[in-house]
């Protein structure tokens, strides 16, 4: 019984904490006290070769909640060169433009990517780590889902890709990818997880790569 109680405990914690991930004002005061950048999932070289396959260095490349990633100025120093940042923390677009402010064609722009200012059609490429999956974790996750990947669809340009790196399985983000509203190719790929002791070799991260017709 006391073992019980103590697993509910424990889950309970665990969803209250990952609820937090999709409220503005945790990532605010988070970004407040962390000054330091922080890369969830993968690094930008775990995903090289993958995105090599996908990306040209005179992409026009935008990164929807960006957060404080080194992915973007490890991409700027391996020659992509046309990044929009965005994310609606205003506290972390501050200080990643001030900390890239000597890499030029990287730009930081605080926007809410369900409801974004860019034009029709404005990019080549969409790199989502982690966005698709902090979104799912706040309140209202599935209008919220929708609204998001309409958006990246409105501007994403023909032919482009939106490629989403993430934690969840098929069975639990295809259906947020693939409806009618959406005409495009969808491949599934998957790399693995950082090697960390006492990891599992089997351990991965899905990746979900819409090419739009």
């Amino acid at each position: 019984y006391q073992r019980r109680v103590h697993g509910t405990s424990s889950a309970r914690a665990f969803v209250n904490t990952m609820a937090q991930y999709g409220r503005r004002d945790y990532w605010d005061d988070r970004y407040s006290r962390d000054l330091d950048t922080f890369d969830w999932y993968q690094r930008y070289s775990g995903l090289k070769e993958l995105l090599s396959q996908h990306l040209k260095p005179s992409d026009r490349i935008l990164v929807p909640g960006c957060g404080n990633s080194k992915l973007s100025e490890e991409m700027h120093d391996d020659g992509f060169r046309n990044i929009v940042n965005v994310d609606y923390s205003n506290i972390v677009i501050n200080t990643m433009a001030e900390r890239t402010k000597d890499r030029p064609g990287l730009v930081f722009q605080q926007m809410d990517v369900t409801e974004m200012q860019f034009a029709d059609g404005s990019f080549d490429v969409i790199l989502d780590k982690g966005t698709i999956d902090s979104i799912l974790c706040g309140d209202g996750s599935v209008a919220n889902a929708h609204r998001y990947v309409t958006e990246v669809y409105r501007v994403l340009k023909p032919g482009g890709t939106f490629m989403i790196i993430s934690y969840g399985k098929p069975e639990n983000r295809l259906a947020y990818i693939q409806k009618a509203d959406y005409v495009w190719d969808v491949e599934q790929r998957t790399v693995a997880k950082p090697a960390t002791e006492g990891a599992s070799t089997t351990d991965v991260h899905y990746v979900y790569i819409c090419k739009k017709k």
